[in-house]
């Protein structure tokens, strides 16, 4: 590049603004360092503020003080069971051993502060060493007026999974909604927090109670401004530069032209990772021979930047992990602007009166285990040759109860989502399967066989209803089994459910202090590289909720922490990456 493009200096330079590239920059300038971050969305935030904003962070203060305090061996012992041949002992040693001093430190020293979800547990209750609760943390709510004039730049909460703007926040937040015609309390909750979310949107035209991933993304920039760093929008980086030394810098494209940012000491890949990279995907990823055959709920901005980035210097992506990518059930929902939305099934699967079938109307998978678990067994169940797809099938008295994808519980209208053709319905097993293009025998058999047992809160075929996990996912309302009820009376519904992602495990290869390596597995000296841009120390296994936000935070910390120099917790996680 020229040597005439304007040019400007700074100690850090960090690509990307979700939870890794946020985390990196508080950390980085609260040690006093000079940090710009660039991000090239017109907003903040990338897929963190589209997130449930879970962290799996075990050993965590707040578990701690709550008098949840385990031995780091046990979530040591369930990620070596879970990964398998995956697990980098170096790697884990790295996070279990920052990830709780994370958290101590934007406690302490920053406006991220956190709520607990220590009632949360690890998906695999079976593995040994899974936690049941006190392994996860979340940004506590936070006021938007807080923000202030920073909040117009920050990335608004995911419209499929929002209810006209309004986030909302797990735990009593979603109870009280899913309960709200069954207890006054509720009932009283939801009243107080949409009416004041109404006169939000009539005074400032957003969501001004911020939670969830929003939340998370708020409190990390508010940190950031207030630390110093300098945030910029629309400046996507088209070139890192090199010296003698190794990477010092990029050239950033802005609306008054390329810039040359010359980084003293490092420059943090956190762009996200590829999950929009078509071309990417088509390589890597099963049953997706175009690169088209996934719904992908990051913003399109997520694809593959900070990899590209990378290899331009000489880095590698690993890819040899037991998926390139983080599955999610995806049904796409037919807005009426006319655009395409893609509503993510986390909720609604491990309620009681539903069950997921292929095309040939048969069960597949435990639907009350998480997420990754319910595509990856969708792609393995599917027959070669046909769309990998299922359909959620339930009762209209379930859905009404729960609701069924983007269709909300009562008192909220389904009409709409039925016109639409997003809801597929039938009086009969016959007619939906008919609807839905399943096999209506297939069907009719599998509900019957699951009937049979259901009436007795049991699921012989994939044992629902076993674990901790299930459990929570369930309704504790219903008994014997939280998870488990017939499906009996129509009308039926159904909704499409297809293969798609929260984020990629595939990425750079670093080592424990975030540094990027090359071919010969050597640090390039002054790139680091964290969150979706960093391959996944779960090598690509989902053991718990949170298994992306919590190392994108903490490697997020570490990077920033060795770029200062902090020489006594460099000592610790070279100490913790050879225990």
């Amino acid at each position: 590049m020229s040597a005439e493009l304007p040019e400007i200096d700074c100690d850090v330079l960090v690509v990307g603004s979700g939870a890794a590239g946020l985390s990196t920059a508080v950390t980085a300038a609260w040690h006093g360092l000079k940090v710009i971050v660039v991000e090239k969305d017109p907003v903040f935030g990338g897929a963190t503020a589209w997130s449930g904003g879970w962290a799996w962070v075990p050993c965590n203060p707040l578990a701690r003080r709550a008098g949840i305090v385990e031995d780091v061996e046990q979530p040591r012992t369930y990620l070596r069971h879970e990964l398998g041949e995956h697990y980098d002992p170096a790697m884990v040693g790295a996070f279990l051993t920052a990830g709780p001093q994370m958290v101590a430190f934007f406690e302490q020293h920053t406006a991220l502060q956190f709520a607990d979800g220590n009632a949360i547990a690890d998906i695999h209750g079976d593995t040994p060493g899974a936690g049941t609760g006190g392994r996860s943390v979340i940004a506590a709510p936070y006021d938007g007026r807080t923000v202030g004039r920073l909040l117009r730049r920050l990335r608004t909460t995911m419209r499929e999974t929002s209810f006209m703007g309004m986030p909302i926040m797990a735990g009593a937040d979603l109870s009280a909604f899913l309960n709200l015609t069954r207890s006054l309390k509720a009932a009283w909750h939801v009243t107080r927090r949409f009416t004041r979310h109404l006169l939000d949107l009539a005074v400032h035209g957003r969501a001004m109670q911020l939670v969830n991933g929003v939340a998370l993304v708020a409190r990390l920039a508010k940190s950031a401004e207030d630390l110093g760093v300098l945030l910029w929008e629309s400046a996507p980086v088209t070139e890192l530069l090199r010296d003698e030394a190794g990477v010092c810098g990029a050239v950033v494209s802005s609306a008054k032209g390329p810039i040359r940012i010359h980084a003293r000491k490092a420059v943090v890949l956190a762009a996200g990772g590829f999950a929009n990279d078509v071309e990417r995907r088509k390589a890597l990823f099963p049953r997706t021979p175009t690169g088209h055959e996934h719904w992908a709920l990051p913003p399109l901005a997520v694809n593959g930047e900070g990899l590209r980035l990378g290899e331009s210097v000489g880095a590698t992506v690993n890819t040899e992990l037991a998926s390139p990518v983080a599955w999610a059930p995806v049904s796409q929902v037919p807005h009426a602007d006319g655009s395409i939305g893609h509503f993510p099934h986390i909720i609604e699967r491990g309620k009681p009166g539903i069950i997921g079938v292929l095309r040939n109307g048969q069960r597949f998978v435990n639907e009350a285990n998480g997420y990754y678990d319910y595509v990856s067994a969708m792609v393995a169940a599917t027959p070669e040759g046909e769309e990998v797809a299922s359909w959620l099938i339930c009762s209209r008295a379930f859905q009404r109860r729960y609701g069924l994808g983007m269709s909300r519980p009562f008192p909220v209208p389904v009409s709409g989502f039925i016109r639409s053709g997003y809801l597929k319905t039938g009086n009969t097993l016959e007619e939906l399967a008919s609807a839905c293009g399943i096999d209506p025998s297939g069907l009719r058999q599998t509900v019957e066989d699951y009937n049979r047992h259901a009436r007795y809160g049991e699921d012989p075929s994939f044992g629902r209803g076993a674990t901790p996990y299930n459990r929570k996912q369930g309704d504790p309302a219903n008994l014997p089994n939280p998870c488990v009820a017939p499906i009996e009376t129509g009308p039926f519904y159904a909704v499409k459910v297809q293969p798609g992602c929260f984020g990629t495990f595939a990425g750079l290869k670093v080592n424990p202090q975030a540094q990027v390596l090359d071919a010969h597995a050597q640090p390039i000296a002054g790139l680091y590289a964290a969150g979706g841009d960093m391959a996944s120390i779960m090598g690509g296994h989902y053991p718990a909720g949170g298994i992306n936000l919590g190392p994108a935070l903490t490697f997020g910390y570490i990077a920033a922490r060795h770029i200062a120099g902090i020489t006594a917790f460099e000592q610790e996680i070279d100490h913790a990456a050879h225990r």
